[in-house]
């Protein structure tokens, strides 16, 4: 007898900032869009990985990603080289954590009447164990389609204090087939709690990843947090569609409470007679990835216990990572340090100290900085920009522009610009003029000229652009026409 499968919707949150693996990781190029092991970005492999939750009782749709308005096209870009089904976007105007986000999600999945089972992840994690994270979240999912919310334990590998902890009823025994019935969510705890914790048996790692039909978790924020309920929902029925993004009232929006998860829902449900709290162990290798120490353990090591990428040479080292992005980097006689390398800046720490990371981002902020925001490569819908060399009145970037893209039809009131083709086919429109530009072919822009550069061929379009004037800044653009929707 056949039965109907389970409707699942992978909703991935891709809207951190990842402030603690700077300099790699910048509030324009966050760290869940980073390679820090394998072949793809952290959030690349968040995505692949919930495909493989589809079994014969369950049917996963394509994701849908809450992510920042300022990251739109990079989950684009990252989602087309995976070739998966085409992904629907939620754009957050700005930040208001994890419970109005997931609201969002459940909002979209039950517009139209139906009530699949969310299956609510972090774009930023990485598990070593594939094959188990798949195994755990497809028992979260069948004891969620019975109306529970269903959460993952990470069994604990030690007295970690810089995670929540959840206590189930009983301890799980190793079984990760039986959701557990969570006794109650518990805060970051001091080292001899951790240690108590870890002894007794029934205490988790709180994953965050959370497994919930769409209409159980709107019940349950309704009940507990009315005012983010009534507030989301509010800025959701204000939304503007674009597809494949959906962008819900910017002033609605920022006017609902900062709030996770956890805080709004999930600590005051244990032990209600109308909430069935569980929680699935997994051991899979999880990490969060919330410090360069982080990403120092899930690296493959060397012998002596170094995990290094890109052009690196090391000497009388160990436990040290060095990760090199533009240049050689060598390390002699260092031991549990890390070294990062990008080039307009450079990170060197002590491992146990990589949490600290976070005060030099904000040190940067408070002195108005750029290095916390953009790297010096920056990514743009059409392609990107590298800028290579700059001075008084004048900076050279190096551009790429994807085959097809085309950038604003543009004027700037402080600086003129000459265009060299190095690659490629361009097509430049330069005042009255329409010109088409081969390799060592050039142009001049003269200030205050509307102008724009596209790239009409199949293979991608590199030029070196040497701007002069008096001020070179990214807001001196003035913008007529943009198929990005970048207008003024």
């Amino acid at each position: 007898m056949s039965t109907t499968p389970i409707q699942v919707l992978p909703v991935i949150m891709a809207g951190g900032s990842g402030t603690r693996l700077w300099p790699l990781s910048r509030a324009q190029h966050p760290k869940q869009f980073l390679v820090l092991h394998g072949n793809q970005s952290l959030f690349q492999q968040a995505a692949q990985r919930l495909t493989t939750l589809a079994a014969d009782d369950i049917k996963v749709a394509a994701p849908l990603i809450v992510g920042n308005e300022e990251h739109r096209f990079l989950v684009l870009d990252q989602l087309r080289e995976l070739k998966l089904p085409p992904a629907t976007v939620l754009l957050e105007p700005t930040g208001r954590n994890t419970a109005p986000a997931m609201t969002l999600a459940a909002l979209e999945a039950s517009a139209d009447g139906s009530d699949p089972v969310l299956v609510v992840t972090a774009a930023d994690h990485a598990y070593v164990d594939e094959a188990g994270f798949t195994h755990a979240l497809q028992a979260a999912v069948r004891a969620a389609a019975g109306g529970a919310i269903v959460t993952l334990g990470i069994t604990p590998t030690g007295p970690e204090t810089g995670f929540g902890y959840l206590r189930c009823t009983v301890s799980a025994n190793g079984d990760h087939n039986t959701a557990q019935r969570v006794a109650e969510f518990v805060e970051k705890p001091d080292l001899p709690t951790a240690q108590r914790y870890v002894a007794d048996g029934r205490y988790y790692w709180n994953s965050g990843i959370f497994v919930v039909r769409a209409s159980v978790w709107l019940k349950a924020l309704q009940q507990f947090r009315p005012d983010i309920a009534s507030a989301t929902q509010t800025a959701w029925e204000g939304r503007a569609t674009d597809a494949p993004f959906i962008r819900p009232n910017r002033a609605a929006f920022e006017a609902i409470p900062s709030e996770s998860v956890d805080y709004a829902v999930m600590e005051h449900c244990p032990g209600l007679p109308d909430f069935d709290v569980r929680m699935v162990p997994m051991d899979a290798g999880w990490s969060d990835l919330g410090a360069w120490d982080a990403v120092w353990e899930v690296s493959t090591k060397d012998t002596a216990g170094n995990a290094s990428r890109g052009d690196t040479m090391l000497r009388d080292s160990r436990n040290t990572l060095v990760h090199a992005t533009s240049r050689l980097v060598g390390v002699i006689g260092l031991d549990d340090v890390v070294v990062v390398e990008t080039p307009d800046a450079v990170l060197v720490t002590h491992r146990s100290r990589s949490q600290e990371v976070k005060q030099i981002v904000g040190q940067l902020q408070r002195d108005g900085r750029t290095e916390q925001n953009l790297h010096r490569l920056v990514h743009r819908p059409w392609g990107w920009y590298d800028s290579i060399d700059s001075g008084g009145r004048f900076q050279v970037k190096r551009i790429m522009v994807k085959p097809g893209a085309t950038l604003s039809l543009q004027k700037h009131h402080h600086r003129a610009e000459h265009w060299i083709v190095v690659r490629g086919t361009a097509e430049v429109t330069n005042g009255d003029q329409v010109l088409l530009l081969t390799e060592n072919q050039s142009t001049y822009i003269p200030l205050g000229q509307v102008h724009r550069l596209a790239n009409p061929g199949k293979v991608p379009l590199e030029i070196i652009e040497v701007q002069s004037g008096s001020y070179l800044g990214e807001d001196d653009i003035v913008r007529f026409e943009d198929t990005y929707g970048r207008i003024g």
